[in-house]
């Protein structure tokens, strides 16, 4: 990542206002292209072991720009670097999302908003049998990686599920999400670029996991 596009974001978050950002637009301009050949040689090596449909860095980065309309806080620009990459084909199913931005920088893949069919899927392939996303879940790789499954959950009961049944703890999940975090050191460092690299790497195992529940029927049948 370079020390620029950083530098710009520090700046930007101190001047958070239309004047001095169209005063500085072709050094946004210039710092946003930088950071889409970034993004661009992570889509390279992501592509190397996963089928990516987004087409480009390019194509995968978020605007800058907020939407004020509805939230409190009205500056009118994001002070990160940030997007997504879509896995490719409906057997693939869920994505790859980053975000750059000092003192909150990481890799997430997941459901962030599972649509009640395919959040159903999910918890009848884990009430079925909770031991593959378990195993996953409980390897030295992910606990390394990741540490533990993140979202949201219900506080009581799912519906359709008894409470007292052994995987309880996994169907309570309304979101099912991995995170890697990084510190600033590692965000700033020359190893940076490897770093992301591996995470989403060691996100596969749980990406496919989720794609066989969401496109398999109960016999194991694609749909």
């Amino acid at each position: 990542m370079p020390v620029s596009a950083i530098d710009f974001l520090n700046d930007l978050k101190n001047n958070n206002n239309r004047e001095w950002f169209t005063a500085h637009k072709e050094f946004y301009q210039q710092q946003l292209g930088f950071v889409e050949g970034f993004v661009d040689a992570i889509l390279a090596n992501l592509n190397l072991h996963d089928v990516i449909e987004t087409p480009t860095g390019k194509k995968s980065m978020h605007r800058i720009y907020r939407d004020t309309r509805f939230g409190k806080d009205k500056t009118p620009y994001k002070t990160n670097w940030s997007g997504g990459f879509r896995r490719a084909t409906k057997y693939r199913r869920g994505g790859y999302y980053y975000h750059f931005e000092p003192g909150n920088t990481f890799v997430a893949c997941g459901f962030w908003a599972p649509n009640p069919q395919d959040l159903k899927r999910i918890r009848d392939d884990i009430a079925f049998d909770d031991k593959p996303l378990r195993n996953i879940l409980n390897s030295a790789t992910f606990i390394k990686s990741f540490g533990t499954l993140r979202g949201e959950t219900v506080k009581t009961t799912p519906k359709g599920y008894p409470a007292d049944h052994e995987a309880i703890d996994l169907l309570r999940y309304k979101q099912y999400l991995v995170v890697h975090r990084f510190t600033d050191d590692e965000f700033l460092s020359s190893g940076f670029f490897e770093s992301i690299c591996q995470a989403l790497r060691d996100m596969r195992p749980f990406l496919d996991y989720m794609s066989e529940a969401l496109v398999t029927d109960i016999n194991g049948v694609i749909d």
